[in-house]
């Protein structure tokens, strides 16, 4: 991952061995997926019931190319299936449902992302500042459209150089015309 894992407790106090828990399970998405680029993880004590058990919250937000994918649940009718529902029967919940979002968003990726689409247009990397997280691509109309790291879906950004060749989907962005989906389509002579 390219940002350190955020681990957050609310309403409760932090626990090292769920904590570890929470990385092994983290562990677990990044060797599904190799391009995670973030994840943060919150886990809140919703009440204090010291007679029925404590239901706890537990959020996931994934960071991924393009977008954040987010799990945000308690467990469902957890006092029905769970005996002493706990911290670890949410965690565990919520990160089986964060695994199954982002096998959907791999598959829906790989789908978008396998050969270029008709709305793929080709252009040439012009410009990657060293130490920036964006670069232009030169379009064939002879313009430049920015790009951001996250819209690289097939190879990692550092590899690009400038002069390489790319397809791209153009969409409009807040300030103007944006390059995304953007893959690397071989290296100019």
């Amino acid at each position: 991952m390219d940002r350190p894992l955020d681990i957050a407790f609310h309403n409760m106090d932090s626990s090292p061995s769920l904590e570890a828990d929470i990385r092994g399970r983290v562990d677990k998405l990044e060797r599904r997926y190799g391009r995670l680029i973030g994840c943060r993880v919150s886990v809140e004590k919703l009440h204090n019931r010291h007679r029925t058990g404590n239901i706890f919250d537990v959020h996931v937000v994934m960071s991924v190319p393009g977008r954040d994918l987010a799990v945000s649940r308690e467990p469902h009718r957890a006092k029905e299936k769970y005996a002493n529902p706990d911290a670890w029967t949410s965690v565990r919940d919520a990160f089986d449902a964060a695994e199954k979002q982002l096998e959907s968003f791999k598959r829906s990726s790989r789908e978008d992302t396998a050969a270029p689409s008709a709305h793929a247009m080709a252009g040439q990397v012009t410009l990657i500042e060293p130490g920036t997280d964006h670069g232009f691509i030169l379009t064939n109309t002879g313009t430049q459209l920015y790009f951001h790291r996250d819209s690289v879906t097939d190879s990692r950004f550092e590899d690009l150089k400038v002069g390489d060749l790319v397809h791209y989907v153009e969409e409009e962005g807040d300030a103007g015309p944006t390059a995304t989906k953007v893959r690397a389509g071989g290296t100019s002579t």
